[in-house]
């Protein structure tokens, strides 16, 4: 037992190196051994990067390597040579093609950039300025319509160096005000072409500073343009950038109370001995956590309470006339006198996610140390217990890291308050299926449209519990379905009287002569047992038909957190034709099936 414990405890002192503030020199030093430790566990991904330097590589792919390994990925690397990412894209010599990556990581810093000659004139700054963007958007044109990846680029840092002093930001010719310029350019950019995605390394150099970040003499021996303790935070945002790509941001912030969201201790200070405001430091600090938790909330993330209090009291301490966050801002609520980690496992039931979406903040350590113990998906950020770093040690862990913020991400938390109605109405029917009716559901399930997928591709890469096979696509591979007449495609949308849940399924099928092959089906949890996946299928047996298909043929590829779906295909209808460990082989007759959807009712409007 000594031996089990004290190598548990070296393998948690080593995933420690992997999170905000980094100890470089430790992990420059223990990089190999965390490498084999990491690549032992189990991996749910296998992703191609193409990295495509404009300095060398060798480094960034190291530790980008490692924060993967600890979020499930398994990378395959194709790296360019020395220098060679704009001719290794647009020079066709089939090696880049026959990689075929699915995620192209542009590493460009300031010295890629061909900047103006100091003092040119104005008209000459604007065409190179003009030249650039040109250079780039070939770059990534090529990337995303040839090669059908996702695009992350850097934007660009400044140098050290300024000529002309203060100048430098501020005249049109000056490094610092062309490369700012380029850099609005790159942001334009990527609001126009979905699958670019601008890793900002402008934020990233100013974080670790300018002389941390560039340390010449590495550029000056190995050629490389970041510094190693600028190279781990690089490599550290583009895994969160890659994890979002792949639906692995956290989804829920889980929050204690007394003295991480306030000051003092609600049953002992009351309300008003609460430190909250601008009156003091310390009551600065928590309200600019609360302030920071309210935007993560408004743009998507989910907020909870874990709390020892009693549950009123602990309310109570939102009628703090200086609180910034309300009850009507979390989507759970646990206060009690039980263990957190069993209070943290309730929620996750209560919102029907996993434990490795949420995040849990605590001030006390011994409370951290029982949540990363007995919940060692759950991330437990060590914030330590001053105030005015909370809001920092959580920022830089990027758990929350979004490509984009849509509309479905905007209306999460009224979507969960709205289950929550749902849940309450359901408790006074003695019937189920007078429930469902009462909910006067409207689905519309159409084929896949532009205008919803950034949509689709976020809930293909997020979901996980309904999901028949858990296969992964990009933007790009899913955008290539849409267009192809091999493929048959549905998205369904689901609302009922108490709101709009969205876009909440998918469904791809590859059509080989008169079968159809279900590769994915999957569904957004908070719709679960509304009998969605009945219309899902009624629509596609009808869409089979009208394509001459006789057979759909599914699979069910059980994962660790699947398990859910494993009867998905017998409960409708489906005849087994195989079964193993590694799963089961379904085929329906279409020709003899018959609507079963009877509570849901469909917009036609086509």
């Amino acid at each position: 037992m000594q031996n089990i414990n004290a190598s548990s405890s070296k393998i948690a002192s080593m995933n420690k190196l992997l999170e905000y503030p980094f100890d470089i020199g430790t992990l420059m030093r223990k990089r190999r051994a965390l490498r084999t430790e990491l690549s032992g566990r189990p991996t749910a991904i296998d992703v191609r990067i193409a990295l495509l330097g404009g300095s060398t590589t060798n480094e960034l792919k190291d530790f980008l390597e490692l924060f993967l390994l600890d979020n499930g990925i398994r990378p395959v690397f194709y790296e360019s040579q020395y220098n060679k990412y704009e001719e290794d894209v647009l020079v066709d010599d089939g090696l880049l093609r026959s990689f075929a990556p699915q995620i192209a990581v542009v590493h460009t810093t300031w010295v890629n950039a061909r900047l103006p000659d100091p003092l040119a004139p104005e008209v000459e700054v604007d065409a190179r300025l003009s030249a650039e963007l040109a250079r780039f958007e070939a770059i990534w044109t090529k990337l995303i319509d040839d090669l059908g990846c996702t695009v992350i680029q850097n934007n660009f840092d400044i140098p050290l160096e300024r000529s002309m002093g203060g100048l430098d930001a501020s005249r049109r010719d000056g490094r610092a005000s062309f490369l700012c310029h380029l850099n609005l350019e790159f942001a334009r950019a990527s609001q126009r072409l979905p699958r670019l995605i601008i890793n900002d390394i402008a934020h990233q150099s100013a974080v670790v500073g300018l002389d941390r970040w560039h340390e010449k003499r590495h550029w000056f021996s190995y050629k490389l343009a970041v510094s190693p303790t600028g190279t781990v935070t690089l490599a550290h945002s583009i895994a969160a950038i890659v994890r979002a790509v792949y639906g692995k941001t956290r989804k829920c912030l889980v929050l204690d109370l007394d003295n991480t969201l306030w000051g003092g201790v609600i049953g002992d200070d009351g309300v008003n001995g609460l430190r909250l405001g601008n009156e003091t430091p310390e009551a600065e600090a928590f309200t600019a956590i609360q302030l920071y938790c309210l935007e993560l909330k408004r743009r998507g993330v989910l907020l909870a309470v874990c709390s020892k209090n009693d549950p009123k009291i602990a309310q109570e301490g939102f009628s703090h006339p200086d609180s910034i966050l309300s009850l009507e801002d979390f989507s759970a609520f646990k206060a009690g006198w039980g263990q957190k980690d069993e209070a943290i496992i309730e929620i996750s039931h209560e919102l029907n996610i996993g434990l490795d979406s949420l995040v849990f903040l605590d001030d006390n350590p011994a409370e951290r140390e029982l949540v990363a113990t007995r919940l060692p998906m759950v991330a437990v950020p060590n914030i330590g217990s001053d105030p005015s770093n909370f809001v920092e040690i959580l920022d830089r862990q990027l758990y929350f890291e979004p490509l984009d913020i849509s509309a479905e991400d905007l209306k999460r938390a009224s979507y969960y308050a709205s289950n929550t109605q749902r849940n309450l109405v359901q408790a006074s029917y003695g019937n189920y299926g007078e429930f469902l009716d009462s909910l006067e559901m409207k689905a519309e399930i159409r084929p896949f449209a532009p205008v919803y997928m950034d949509r689709i591709a976020q809930l293909t890469n997020k979901t996980n519990q309904f999901n028949l096979t858990t296969r992964r696509y990009t933007l790009g591979e899913l955008e290539a379905m849409r267009c192809d007449p091999r493929y048959l495609t549905l998205y369904g949308r689901l609302a009922d009287k108490f709101g709009d849940n969205g876009l909440v399924s998918v469904v791809v099928g590859r059509i080989e002569p008169d079968e159809l092959h279900i590769d994915l089906w999957l569904m957004s949890c908070r719709v679960l047992k509304r009998e969605l996946e009945i219309a899902m299928l009624d629509k596609l047996v009808k869409q089979a038909r009208e394509r001459g298909i006789k057979w759909i043929q599914g699979a069910y590829l059980p994962t660790p957190k699947n398990g859910l779906v494993a009867d998905h295909y017998e409960k409708l209808g489906f005849e087994l034709l195989n079964s193993n460990e590694q799963g089961s082989e379904w085929k329906l007759d279409v020709l003899a099936y018959t609507p079963k959807n009877t509570h849901i009712s469909e917009d036609n409007n086509e």
